[in-house]
């Protein structure tokens, strides 16, 4: 038995088979960029990214042979709103970075409704403004893994795995279905949403594929990559480390006890829904990771690709006193300050690009530090050890920088997006070839533990962190 997967991501579409020993194979990728036509607006092709999913999944199936279910996962609160008769958008898709409803979600806020400019609502309610302002016609609303079932199942399915419903601002709170106050505060039809479905369990045939094996499993890719390096049981964490950092911790059938953000910048977030039961997380948040590197190399020229910052930075010892904070974006947690920008502190005529790089990775490390610190406060659990994916994870140097600066291990991986991972056993599961979440757990066999090698100057961090914050006022001044 085996799972075709399709993973949505950020900038690009990927195909790949999981077997029963859950290796990855088959693996098919093709990048679908998103827009920006204005400053602060993200716009995607609906229509290209489920014709490049249907293509790289074609050429995967045909490199494995049968498979006997179908796993999503993607990028969450990214929203497309489409015609129900013809299944054809009515306009683009709305990235999940997009700025443009920030007005709405202020005017809201003196409503009483807190809602953020990234979530899916504001951003269903523009797209439904723009394409049908008296709400007279027969439309459909998604996030990418309902526009994807839609597109597998031939427009036989309109559903979205709660791990998603939960991250669009629309659900009630204790994950029990829709906001329907929510719902008319925006003037978005009940009738245009999805059904909540689990992440785990058949919802329809994926009659768009040779064979038409069954849609057996969907989530957002931040709860697939805590699912696919075996964080099922509670107290198990790992951080995402690709253009942001993200980090979630597994809590278990408990919701957290805050609404919308504890104490320490965390969110709550459904970990996943199986057999009808949620299985409940919070997720911490950092804007800038990988990014950082890509403004060395892109802006600053400092390096000619983002696997030179690895050796480079390990050229020197330290940094010489160098502190780098990369609020590129402004901060996440635990401060959440829009108004933060980027900030180099220390440099001398000895520090050089050596120095430099190799602060911005201890920057970042440091970033993620913030995470679990902030994770552990919120939550009321310790974490033993840190799970790392994504990009920055195969950069040695960083990986060493964020275990001395968490001081406590960090176990690799063992395939670099576990996104892929974390959806195929959602599948699985539902089809009977992993038999729960503790099987998944015993799964894990991380490629490398990264131990703490010296301890780093976090009070120093803090310093630098603080001379970050406020930098542009009228933005520190917003919260969602």
């Amino acid at each position: 038995m085996s799972v075709l997967v399709i993973d949505v991501g950020t900038s690009g579409v990927r195909a790949a088979v999981v077997r029963p020993d859950a290796t990855v194979e088959h693996v098919h990728h093709r990048p679908v960029l998103p827009t920006s036509p204005a400053p602060g607006f993200v716009e995607f092709d609906a229509m290209a990214i489920a014709d490049t999913a249907l293509e790289v999944a074609h050429q995967a199936l045909a490199a494995s042979g049968p498979v006997q279910g179908v796993g999503i996962a993607n990028q969450r609160a990214s929203t497309v709103v489409w015609d129900r008769a013809t299944g054809r958008p009515v306009g683009p898709g709305i990235g999940w970075q997009d700025l443009r409803t920030v007005g709405m979600c202020l005017a809201l806020r003196g409503q009483g409704i807190r809602l953020a400019p990234n979530s899916t609502a504001t951003k269903a309610a523009a797209l439904l403004d723009m394409a049908d302002p008296d709400r007279s016609g027969d439309l459909c609303v998604g996030t990418i893994d309902t526009w994807l079932a839609w597109a597998l199942s031939g427009g036989q399915a309109h559903v979205t795995d709660a791990t998603n419903a939960a991250v669009t601002g629309l659900m009630r709170a204790d994950g029990s279905g829709w906001d329907l106050d929510i719902l008319a505060a925006l003037r978005i039809p009940a009738d245009c949403l999805p059904a909540i479905v689990d992440s785990s369990g058949v919802v329809a045939e994926a009659i768009a594929l040779p064979g038409a094996p069954p849609l057996a499993g969907m989530a957002g890719d931040q709860q697939a990559s805590l699912i696919g390096q075996g964080c099922t049981r509670p107290g198990l964490a790992k951080v995402t480390f690709g253009t942001g950092g993200m980090l979630d911790l597994c809590l278990g059938g408990q919701r957290p006890g805050f609404e919308a953000r504890g104490d320490a910048g965390t969110f709550p977030i459904v970990a996943w829904r199986r057999g009808g039961q949620l299985t409940w997380g919070i997720e911490a948040v950092m804007l800038s990771a990988g990014s950082a590197v890509e403004w060395l190399r892109d802006d600053l020229g400092l390096i000619a690709s983002a696997a030179e910052s690895d050796g480079l930075a390990a050229s020197c010892a330290d940094t010489g006193d160098v502190w780098f904070v990369p609020a590129l974006l402004g901060l996440g947690t635990p401060v959440w300050d829009f108004g933060a920008r980027g900030t180099l502190l220390g440099l001398s005529r000895g520090s050089g690009r050596a120095e430099v790089v190799r602060a911005v990775l201890e920057g970042v490390a440091h970033r993620g530090t913030d995470l679990v610190e902030a994770a552990e406060a919120d939550s009321g659990m310790g974490i033993a050890s840190l799970r790392v994916d994504g990009g920055m994870s195969a950069n040695v140097t960083f990986v060493q920088t964020l275990a001395d600066a968490a001081q406590r291990p960090v176990e690799l991986s063992p395939v670099l997006e576990a996104t892929t991972l974390g959806a195929a056993y959602l599948a699985g599961m539902a089809l009977g070839l992993w038999v729960d979440e503790e099987e998944v757990a015993e799964l894990w066999r991380p490629r490398r533990v990264v131990e703490p090698g010296r301890v780093t100057d976090r009070d120093r961090w803090f310093e630098a962190r603080d001379r970050s914050m406020a930098t542009v006022p009228e933005l520190s001044a917003l919260d969602f």
